[in-house]
């Protein structure tokens, strides 16, 4: 079985950016996302968030602390029977903490899932609002899709003018989902 996932960026894709999310009580979903996430599940995505925690880096909260909201947004999925199958993140920042090969635009996060999942990079996807996202699923092989959410719409000129962009992750998952059934795929 060939198992493909889609690749979530959080700030500005899943969730309304405010700066340094790591509080029940800062997160705000962008409408639809739940949606998005409920539809690739049900397409046979596996979903998988890869995110920059600079803040960690920073000293302003802790692992532990986005560990914890990671798990109440599964909990909050579950209620409507869907849930993200693996959060990777990465605590560095170069001025902080060195180089590292997991902070995108690097895609150490997407090859640690690979490995973790056995997942298929040629039949999967990455969906995000920065180039640096962008830039992560294409060095790790996935197609990638810009949103127009979080810095989307700001970002946009600095890529490529035959990018796929969406207005949202629910617009990205329809196309994902479209593409996925036109190709005739049967791996699901």
């Amino acid at each position: 079985m060939i198992n493909k996932a889609v690749f979530l960026d959080r700030d500005g894709t899943l969730n309304v950016d405010k700066g340094y999310v790591h509080r029940v009580e800062d997160w705000e979903w962008i409408p639809g996302a739940i949606e998005a996430l409920i539809s690739l599940k049900k397409a046979g995505f596996l979903v998988i968030v890869v995110t920059n925690q600079a803040g960690i880096a920073r000293g302003f909260y802790t692992d532990a602390a986005v560990c914890d909201l990671h798990t109440w947004v599964n909990n909050e999925l579950k209620a409507y029977g869907a849930e993200i199958d693996g959060f990777y993140l990465c605590p560095h920042h170069s001025e902080f903490t060195g180089a590292c090969e997991c902070r995108k635009p690097m895609p150490g996060m997407i090859h640690k899932a690979k490995l973790d999942f056995d997942i298929t990079l040629n039949r999967s996807w990455l969906i995000g609002d920065k180039a640096s996202d962008i830039h992560c699923g294409l060095s790790a092989g996935v197609k990638p899709i810009l949103v127009l959410t979080g810095y989307g719409k700001q970002e946009r000129a600095l890529l490529s003018d035959d990018l796929t962009c969406a207005t949202d992750i629910l617009s990205a998952s329809s196309l994902i989902i479209s593409e996925s059934v036109n190709s005739c795929d049967l791996s699901t």
